[in-house]
C-alpha cells in the first residue's frame, strides 16, 4: 500500500538514467518510545535537480495504514527523536518564519497532534544529533568556537569572522579534515535541557552547556545516550594520544556536569553506547585496536553506569556486531552483524552470551529499534537486490518478517540475483553475489563486470545507489559482487588472510571467483570488465598492473601510491595501524604502472579527503606518460569532479558517472562505438 503522493516506479527504472536518478531513496528509521509511531526519511531530488533532500514520513508500525508525509522543505530534515508526549523533534536548516534566514541547522518540534513545526533551539553554530530521555531531558551537540564562553559570545565571534571575511583555521590538534569537510575552528559541546507539555508555543528550550570547550573530545563520530531519568549522559569521548584520539566512553552527571570514565583501555576503543531500560547499565561495542601484525576485532560489552569493570558479552562469537539495542526487560541485546554475505539481526543474551539469529533471509538490517512490548523489532531492510524499506521482525525467534507500507514504491529489477562460490588459493571458501540480466543464457551470454567493494573490512550485502549494479544489468551486463579476503562476515581468520597484504589473498580471491563465474553458460568469458571504488579502486589499480585479462577497468576514488595516499589522507593514523611504511610500499599499485595495458577510466572528486585528488592526478600522469601513440591520443580517460568528494552525491553528477562508465565499458568490453555523454560537452 503506497501513499497517493508517491508515483509507482516504472517497469525498468534503470533503463533511463534520468528516471533512475529520480527514484525516491529511503534512509533513516526511528521508533517512538511508546511504539506507536515509526518515522523514516525519504530523499528525493530538489526542484533544481542538483541534490537530494530528505523529508520525514510516518509509517504505521502495524502495517495497516499507508505512509503519510510529515515534513516538506527545500532544505530537508534529519536527526529525529520523540518527546515523552510523542511530539517529533528533528534537525533542519529550513528558515525559521519567526527569525532570520541563516543557513544553520536548528532543532525543530512538530506536535504529535498536528500543526506547524517550530524552532525550539537555534544556537549560532547549529545543532547535530538529538537524544531525549523518558523524563524529557533533551541532549544535543552544538558546534562552538573554542574561545567562546557561551552562545552569546559564540554569536559575536562568528559575526566578526563573517564581517572580516575570515575562513582561516588555526589547528592545534590532529586530524584537520574528515571525509569531505574541514574540522574546526568550532568544536562540539553537549547541551542539555528539559522539554515538557508546559513548553509554551512560542518558547525555546533553556539549554545548559554540559561540557564546555573540550577540544576534539566530542569528534565528528561522537554519539551519546541518556539515562531514563535524564540524570546522566553517556557519550563516546576522544582521549588524546600522541597523534590522534582514542575513543573511550564517559558518563556526565547532568546536575553537576562532572565526568567519570566508564570504558578506557589503551589497547581498545569503545563505540555506540546504549543505556539499559532501567538506567543501570551501558552496552557498547568494544574493539581491539589493530597492529600491522594483527587485525582489529569487535565484540559487545556491558558496564555499570556508575563505573566498574567492562564485561564482554558473547566474546567468542566470531562476528562483528553493530550498534546494540536493549530488549525492554534488559536481558538481551539486539544487533545486526555481517554474516556470509548478509547482515542479519541477532538476539544476544547478556548473561549467557547465547546468540540467536532473528532474520533467516538474505538481507541486511539497519536502524534497529525494539517495540516496548518486546514482541517486535523495527528496522530498515535492505539487500543487494532490495532498496531500504521499513519492516518489523518477530523477536520470538520464529523468523517472521513483515514489510510495512513505506513511502517508496517497490522496484522491478531487470535481472535476477544468485550466489557464486569458489575456493581460494589457500583452500578458503570465497563467495559473492551475481546479478544476471533477464534473457541471459547459453545462446545469449552476458558480458561480465567484476564490481569490487570498498572498505576493505565490509561486505557487498546492501543496496547501492551511488554505484548501482542494476543500472549495468539493465544494459545487459552480468555483475559479480564478491567478498574477497578482508571482507567482514566470515570471521577473524578471513580478515587476517589479507591483513597488510592487500595485493595478496584479496587479489587471488577476486581472480578465482571471476574464473568460477566465467564457467557459467550465461556469462561471456570473452567480454569482461572490472571496476571498484575506494579500496575497490585500489584493487582495480592493482589488477590493472597484474593482469591483462579484462577489456576495461574503472577506478574511482582510488589509491595509487599507497604511502603517499595514506599519509595525506584525513586519517593516516588509521592506516598506520595496519601497514608499516615498508609493507605499504610493497603493496603500492604505482610500482606496476609499466605493466598496465588495459584501458582505464579514472574518476575522482576534488573534495575527497579520504583519498586525496593527488592520487588520481598521479595515476593519470602515469597512464598518460606511458601511452605509446605519438599523437597524444590515449585509451585511458579521466572523469574529474571539481565539487564532489569521496562519494559522487549530486543527482546530476551521479547520473553522468553512470553514463560515462557505461559508455567506456560499452566501447571496450562490448565493442561499441565510443559515445561521449552529452552533458560532458
Amino acid at each position: 500500500m503506497i501513499n497517493d503522493e508517491t508515483a509507482a516506479a516504472p517497469t525498468d527504472p534503470f533503463a533511463d538514467l534520468e528516471v533512475f536518478a529520480g527514484l525516491p531513496r529511503v534512509g533513516g528509521h526511528w521508533l517512538s518510545r511508546d511504539g506507536r509511531r515509526v518515522v523514516v526519511g525519504m530523499a528525493t531530488r530538489d526542484t533544481k535537480q542538483d541534490r537530494y533532500v530528505t523529508g520525514l514520513w510516518e509509517v504505521d508500525p502495524e502495517g495497516r495504514r499507508p505512509a503519510r508525509r510529515l515534513t516538506r522543505s527545500a532544505q530537508g530534515e534529519s536527526d529525529v527523536a520523540f518527546t515523552p508526549s510523542g511530539d517529533l523533534l528533528f534537525v533542519s536548516t529550513r528558515p525559521d518564519p519567526a527569525g532570520d534566514e541563516d543557513d544553520v541547522a536548528a532543532l525543530w518540534l512538530q506536535p504529535a497532534g498536528g500543526g506547524d513545526a517550530r524552532v525550539v533551539f537555534a544556537p549560532p553554530g547549529g545543532v547535530r544529533g538529538v537524544k531525549v530521555s523518558e523524563s524529557g531531558t533533551v541532549v544535543v551537540g552544538v558546534p562552538v568556537l573554542p574561545s567562546a564562553a557561551d552562545l552569546d559570545a559564540d554569536r559575536e565571534l562568528r559575526g566578526r569572522r563573517k564581517d572580516a571575511k575570515v575562513s582561516v583555521i588555526l589547528h592545534e590538534e590532529f586530524p584537520v579534515r574528515y571525509w569531505n569537510h574541514d574540522l574546526g575552528p568550532e568544536r562540539t559541546r553537549l547541551f542539555a535541557g528539559t522539554i515538557g507539555d508546559d513548553l509554551a508555543d512560542d518558547a525555546e528550550l533553556d539549554m545548559v552547556d554540559l561540557t564546555g570547550h573540550v577540544g576534539a573530545a566530542l569528534d565528528d563520530e561522537c554519539v551519546w545516550d541518556v539515562t531514563p531519568d535524564g540524570g546522566t549522559v553517556v557519550v563516546t569521548w576522544s582521549t588524546p594520544e600522541q597523534v590522534a584520539g582514542r575513543i573511550t566512553v564517559v558518563a556526565i552527571d547532568v546536575a553537576t556536569r562532572q565526568r567519570r570514565v566508564l570504558a578506557d583501555d589503551p589497547a581498545h576503543e569503545f563505540y555506540a553506547p546504549r543505556v539499559s531500560p532501567d538506567g543501570r547499565r551501558v552496552a557498547m561495542v568494544a574493539e581491539r585496536r589493530p597492529t600491522p601484525e594483527e587485525p582489529n576485532d569487535r565484540w559487545l560489552a556491558v558496564v555499570d553506569v556508575t563505573g566498574g569493570d567492562v564485561t564482554p558479552v558473547a566474546r567468542d562469537w566470531d562476528r562483528w556486531p553493530a550498534t546494540p539495542v536493549w530488549t525492554p526487560d534488559g536481558t538481551a541485546l539486539v544487533v545486526s552483524a555481517d554474516d556470509n554475505g548478509r547482515s542479519p539481526a541477532w538476539r544476544v543474551d547478556v548473561a549467557t552470551g547465547a546468540v540467536t539469529r532473528l532474520t533467516p533471509d538474505d538481507a541486511a538490517y539497519t536502524d534497529l529499534a525494539v517495540n516496548p512490548d518486546g514482541r517486535w523489532l523495527h528496522a530498515c531492510r535492505t539487500a543487494t537486490d532490495s532498496p531500504p524499506a521499513p519492516v518489523r521482525i518477530a523477536l520470538d525467534g520464529s523468523g517472521t518478517i513483515e514489510p510495512l507500507p513505506g513511502p517508496a514504491a517497490p522496484i522491478d529489477l531487470p535481472g535476477v540475483l544468485t550466489e557464486v562460490t569458489t575456493t581460494g588459493a589457500d583452500g578458503t571458501r570465497v563467495r559473492g553475489w551475481l546479478a544476471v540480466p533477464h534473457g541471459a543464457g547459453r545462446d545469449n551470454p552476458a558480458p561480465l563486470l567484476l564490481k569490487i567493494h570498498g572498505g576493505p573490512t565490509m561486505s557487498a550485502n546492501k543496496w547501492a545507489w551511488r554505484s548501482n549494479p542494476w543500472v549495468f544489468v539493465s544494459r545487459g551486463y552480468a555483475v559479480l559482487m564478491p567478498d574477497p579476503a578482508l571482507s567482514s562476515g566470515y570471521g577473524q581468520d578471513f580478515i587476517r588472510r589479507g591483513w597488510g597484504d592487500w595485493g595478496g589473498a584479496p587479489y587471488t580471491d577476486l581472480m578465482r571467483i571471476t574464473d568460477a563465474t566465467l564457467e557459467r553458460d550465461d556469462v561471456d568469458a570473452t567480454r569482461t570488465g572490472a571496476m571498484g571504488a575506494s579500496f575497490g579502486g585500489y584493487m582495480a589499480n592493482w589488477i590493472a598492473g597484474h593482469t591483462d585479462r579484462f577489456a576495461a577497468i574503472v577506478t574511482h576514488a582510488s589509491v595509487w601510491d599507497l604511502n603517499q595516499s595514506t599519509e595525506v589522507s584525513d586519517g593516516p593514523h588509521y592506516f598506520r595501524q595496519e601497514m608499516t611504511y615498508e609493507t605499504a610500499e610493497a603493496m603500492s599499485p604505482h610500482h606496476f604502472a609499466d605493466a598496465i595495458s588495459t584501458p582505464m577510466l579514472v574518476t575522482h572528486g576534488d573534495k575527497d579527503y579520504r583519498v586525496p585528488i593527488g592520487e588520481a592526478l598521479k595515476l593519470w600522469w602515469d597512464l598518460s606518460s606511458r601511452t605509446k601513440s605519438g599523437n597524444g591520443s590515449s585509451p585511458h580517460k579521466f572523469l574529474y569532479y571539481p565539487t564532489e568528494n569521496h562519494f559522487v552525491t549530486s543527482p546530476n553528477h551521479n547520473l553522468i558517472w553512470h553514463a560515462a562508465v557505461l559508455a567506456f565499458l560499452d566501447h571496450h568490453v562490448r565493442g561499441l562505438e565510443w559515445q561521449r555523454p552529452d552533458l560532458l560537452g
